[in-house]
């Protein structure tokens, strides 16, 4: 059936398909929303969501805690950032949301399935993950779920069943952005390849996509591949290594996000010709693309920190508010934008050292009529606190 329906909409083609973790809950949702599963990863759940008529222990406002497992970098600052200082103050107020507690356990398995398991035992009433080792978070997830908590992981997937996650399909972003690079040089050349964090799922996810796009060109080359922990000086230290010790010409670099500048930093440092290297939202790797206009001809949007983080918090939210999730992964798409579109918000006093970020905006990233399809009983979250909510 899943191949069937993927069938219809043209997408069995260049992505295997995962008809084993085909799902009820993929029929029901609308066709548009069903093309951003292309592709998906075989171990990303999309079975039914456990949480389809599930019920809070207790009405609003609630306590979210915010189980961090990384925080040095950019990205996760930034989805930090839009956590406590934009979002929180308008759900408070709204009196959907009474606090945030925030524990980091800085790539340490064990420390943060402690965190989770005292954040459930202090009373939160969902947990929010990132970017986390798909299976090492299970138990603790088991625990939350027998306490009434339900755990929620953006940009990134967790394997349990009872566990929600929601993110752009990396795998897909992974192929497509790869695909694109490649075409971008002729269909054929060397590559490098810059990973994020070995082990964490958006990470394995965006190479396992890669690696597909890789495999439909005889004549590109991967010839190396490191791993930036989606953190630019991480990433520019390592990239620069392999340029000292590669004297290969190298063609083009497919790049994680959040990492692109400090790769790019790299290349300028090694004193190389800049090859093109994958784009996908941060500024200063864009406003070198502004000043050097034929660099690149496109760039996409996979990762954006704060749209993604607003994304799993909504979908939390919505949850809380027994809108039912038919899925247990909400999945979008990536999308493509010619390089002059990519960077028309940045001045022309743009510094390539710039750590923010090209982001498009919850309104684009995530709709409220988009994330209507993928819940039961849809409403926007504010609009329910405006009737329920005293």
């Amino acid at each position: 059936m899943r191949m069937r329906i993927l069938a219809s909409l043209g997408l069995v083609s260049t992505l295997m398909i995962n008809t084993a973790a085909m799902a009820e809950g993929l029929e029901e949702l609308p066709p548009k929303l069903q093309a951003a599963y292309q592709g998906v990863d075989e171990g990303q759940p999309i079975g039914t969501s456990a949480y389809r008529d599930w019920t809070p222990r207790s009405g609003p406002p609630w306590t979210i805690g915010y189980a961090s497992s990384y925080a040095g970098n950019t990205w996760r600052a930034e989805g930090l950032s839009r956590l406590t200082e934009d979002l929180l103050p308008v759900y408070r107020q709204a009196g959907l949301v009474d606090e945030i507690i925030v524990t980091q356990s800085d790539l340490n398995d064990a420390r943060q399935i402690q965190q989770i398991r005292q954040l459930v035992d202090q009373g939160v009433d969902a947990i929010i993950v990132c970017c986390s080792n798909p299976v090492a978070l299970n138990k603790a997830v088991e625990y939350a779920y027998s306490k009434g908590v339900v755990v929620f992981s953006y940009s990134g997937y967790l394997t349990s069943d009872k566990a929600l996650n929601a993110s752009s399909n990396y795998t897909l972003g992974g192929y497509e952005i790869a695909k694109a690079m490649i075409e971008e040089v002729g269909g054929e050349g060397n590559f490098l390849l810059v990973s994020g964090i070995a082990g964490a799922a958006s990470s394995e996810s965006f190479d396992t996509g890669a690696m597909r796009a890789l495999e439909e060109f005889p004549n590109a080359k991967l010839v190396g591949q490191v791993w930036g922990n989606w953190t630019d000086q991480v990433a520019q230290t390592e990239v620069q290594k392999f340029l000292a010790t590669n004297p290969a010409r190298i063609d083009g670099i497919i790049a994680q996000g959040s990492q692109e500048t400090g790769v790019l930093k790299a290349v300028l440092q090694s004193g190389r010709e800049v090859m093109p290297i994958s784009l996908a939202g941060s500024a200063g790797a864009a406003c070198y693309l502004k000043q050097n206009p034929d660099w690149i001809s496109h760039a996409f949007q996979i990762w954006p920190p704060g749209d993604e983080m607003e994304l799993g918090f909504n979908s939390v939210i919505r949850t809380l508010q027994n809108q039912g999730p038919k899925l247990q992964s909400i999945l979008r798409g990536v999308y493509r934008l010619p390089a002059a579109e990519y960077v028309a918000s940045l001045g022309d006093d743009c510094s390539v050292d710039s750590t923010a970020y090209i982001q498009p905006g919850i309104d684009v990233w995530f709709p409220d009529d988009k994330a209507a399809g993928y819940f039961l009983r849809p409403e926007n979250p504010l609009d329910w606190a405006a009737k329920n909510v005293n």
